[in-house]
């Protein structure tokens, strides 16, 4: 885990991931052979290691949420989880394993696979900018795309936005069942991005570990994170073929879309009740593009008067309570 700490402690906020690319380098060249560079106008990073007719090929975007990230940061390992600290401030700081831990999965690919294509997003966390420039040429020679930069432990991504990313027969080669994931409709990201600028391959999108994303509470759980190694690792050892696929509605209906999205913005408001509502749109508005800020507003405002009234029928039971207490005389 020492390579996924020093990730963790690299700040790389959307437009200032400068540091991260000049690490992810740096590391490559020390570690890696027969690797070849490239970046493009926007600063995506384009890698290649060996010579094939065909590639399988990770992507994960390079910048973070989280604007604070203390000198002092540091990356707390135990036995199960891994979370961000400043022991001078006395306070938990966001890791940015979203997507981190993306660039952790294709950096450990990269060092075992002698022939595979990476790609290394900016600024997904502000409208999927990287991907939306990318040059789509380097893709022409994959055979399938994996893009690590889900929450949790279990989704793994097949449609996003009524958007649908892959074939049946892909579906049926990778084996997902064994490792413990199962299909979910997604959110805004970059392989979405992709597949609206006419990649030809199929690709998924996978939960890798982290929890509580875009907040200073954000951890990850180690196992999850390596099952999802290991099941991207088992995809590129088994699927040896060229996997078509042409984008097509998925079929999902709107409002399925709206209450997933809108039991997950509870969520984050549950996490973190302090949260305004414009602070909530700018920070989360990319990863439900379907939601205008008028649905944000609506959203955080049934929230607030749920949580008013749960507040308010908790002091009318403690009332009661105290009322109903036997008098002293």
């Amino acid at each position: 885990m020492n390579l996924l700490k020093k990730l963790y402690e690299i700040h790389s906020p959307s437009g200032s991931e400068r540091a991260m690319k000049k690490f992810i380098k740096g590391y490559v060249k020390r570690h890696i052979p027969g690797v070849t560079f490239r970046s493009d106008h926007v600063g995506n990073l384009y890698i290649t290691r060996g010579n094939s007719e065909t590639y399988p090929c990770i992507v994960a975007h390079l910048d973070q949420v989280q604007r604070e990230h203390s000198k002092d940061f540091k990356a707390i390992e135990t036995e199960d989880i891994i979370f961000g600290y400043s022991p001078r401030n006395r306070r938990k700081e966001g890791l940015g394993a979203d997507d981190k831990n993306g660039i952790w999965v294709a950096l450990k690919c990269l060092e075992k696979y002698e022939c595979i294509k990476v790609v290394f997003f900016v600024s997904e966390e502000i409208g999927c900018i990287g991907s939306r420039n990318a040059d789509m040429n380097f893709f022409e020679d994959t055979r399938f795309v994996i893009e690590p930069d889900r929450r949790g432990y279990e989704d793994l991504i097949t449609d996003i936005s009524f958007t649908s990313l892959c074939s049946n027969e892909f579906l049926r080669d990778i084996g997902f069942e064994r490792f413990g994931y199962k299909e979910e409709p997604g959110m805004m990201t970059d392989v979405l991005e992709l597949k609206e600028r006419a990649l030809g391959v199929s690709c998924i999108n996978l939960s890798c570990g982290y929890y509580e994303p875009h907040s200073d509470e954000e951890f990850t759980v180690k196992k999850d994170l390596l099952n999802c190694l290991r099941l991207v690792e088992h995809i590129i050892e088994n699927c040896q073929s060229v996997y078509p696929h042409e984008t097509l509605d998925s079929g999902y209906y709107n409002g399925y879309y709206g209450m997933d999205a809108e039991t997950e913005i509870w969520d984050i408001l549950s996490c973190d009740p302090n949260l305004s509502v414009e602070d909530l749109y700018e920070m989360y508005h990319t990863n439900y593009p379907f939601l205008k800020k008028e649905d944000f507003e609506r959203i955080y405002n049934d929230f607030n008067e749920l949580m008013d009234e749960e507040d308010l029928w908790k002091d009318m039971n403690s009332n009661k309570a105290v009322n109903t207490k036997r008098p002293w005389f």
